[in-house]
């Protein structure tokens, strides 16, 4: 398995003069279709500097997602029309960039309850040593401090390190503090390995369903699925986002 990276996998669909006459909605229309099939894995840009790619005959299946429920990370309404569930490693450097996207989103979509953002568990070992440890830190904050003590220890732990750096786990304590947990509990579940478990289920059901890197998005819009591989940018996930929306 292996981190995505989108640096090339920009399109840009431009109507030309002569067919202005043609009404807006089915020009948008047919770029929302192009562009949707495009993040949802027609043109999978990968990091080909990284290898662990799973069994090519293991291709996955959308429809096994684990559903959405309240054992989830949710930020967000979480009975919102779209939902974006991502599987991610926090030292995995593309995953901080596509963090701070879903952080932009949010802070457009989540006050009008529009979107859920759902951050599951893909830490990729052989890549980031320390990255499976990170998941385990994580669910013991949720663990201790629910759902608003994960997402700040999350923010934390993707604002603290530079896109290229790892995690200093060092200071996994005391992030967990600052998130709102006492630092002997954390510990204490730390030490019983009682979370690892979760962090093994999120990562069975993203090979499930085909997840090949990180980050690795599922959308959800009603009965409609479509995946995001790697860190999109901004302006083609709130794209993607209005034409499922409106």
């Amino acid at each position: 398995m292996n981190e995505t990276n989108p640096s090339n996998s920009t399109s840009t669909i431009r109507p030309s003069s002569n067919v202005m006459a043609i009404p807006a909605a089915i020009i948008i229309g047919f770029a929302l279709i192009a562009l949707s099939i495009y993040l949802s894995g027609g043109k999978e840009v990968t990091d080909t500097n990284v290898g662990e790619n799973q069994p090519a005959e293991n291709e996955g299946d959308i429809s096994n997602i684990t559903p959405v429920n309240e054992s989830d990370h949710i930020r967000g309404n979480p009975n919102a029309p779209l939902v974006i569930v991502e599987y991610s490693d926090f030292d995995c450097p593309f995953c901080k960039t596509f963090h701070n996207t879903m952080q932009q989103i949010m802070d457009e979509y989540g006050p009008t309850g529009e979107v859920a953002w759902v951050y599951r568990q893909l830490p990729l070992p052989s890549l980031h040593p320390s990255a499976a440890h990170i998941a385990e830190a994580s669910e013991c904050v949720a663990e201790l401090g629910g759902d608003e003590a994960f997402w700040k220890f999350a923010d934390m732990v993707f604002g603290e390190r530079a896109v290229n750096e790892l995690t200093n786990v060092a200071l996994l304590p005391e992030m967990a503090v600052s998130a709102g947990v006492v630092e002997s509990d954390y510990q204490s579940c730390i030490d019983s390995g009682r979370n690892r478990s979760l962090v093994e289920e999120d990562v069975q059901n993203a090979i499930s369903i085909g997840a090949r890197g990180t980050p690795y998005s599922v959308v959800i819009a009603g009965d409609q699925m479509m995946t995001i591989n790697g860190a999109q940018p901004y302006d083609q996930v709130k794209l993607l986002v209005d034409g499922l929306l409106r």
